[in-house]
């Protein structure tokens, strides 16, 4: 092993071929989370009820940057749930220092789609995937209208 040099940077864990995780995870069960069986219930009620022309791709997650439920495909969920978390507290500090109020989503646009994510209620966050062809104003209406379902949904779990 090669000898350390004092503030030469330490490279990041990376996943292993194969994908099996670089760190021991637990096998067969996932850590759960208090909100995570409301959220996969509530999620499994909207799934059907939003835009999916246009949305294509929903998950939940907690405000600390948990996997809640995912209806998604080709992506890493738990890294997406990660950033959701930080997303939002990022947005927060942005809107705040900008004066702007109380932060209500933070919006991405990339060249193969859209993202959006939500505070829903208490620690629970929303993330909304789109099409790369569906306009802003389109994508914010229907990421919009699968907040609402999904608010309503939680509402009537509790």
């Amino acid at each position: 092993m090669p000898a350390e040099v004092p503030g030469a940077p330490i490279p990041l864990p990376t996943r292993r071929q194969g994908g099996s995780p670089a760190f021991p995870v637990q096998q067969g069960r996932r850590p759960s989370h208090p909100d995570a069986e409301a959220a996969a219930k509530a999620l499994h009620e909207i799934r059907d009820q939003v835009d999916r022309v246009n949305i294509t791709g929903l998950l939940l997650s907690s405000r600390d940057g948990l996997l809640l439920a995912g209806d998604t495909q080709d992506i890493e969920e738990d890294s997406v749930a990660a950033m959701s978390a930080a997303a939002v507290g990022l947005a927060t500090r942005f809107i705040g220092q900008a004066g702007l109020g109380e932060a209500r989503g933070a919006m991405f646009q990339g060249s193969l789609g859209h993202i959006c994510v939500f505070p829903v209620q208490g620690p629970v966050l929303l993330v909304v995937f789109a099409r790369p062809d569906t306009t802003m104003g389109l994508f914010n209406v229907v990421a919009r209208q699968a907040l609402t379902l999904l608010q309503d949904a939680l509402n009537t779990a509790n």
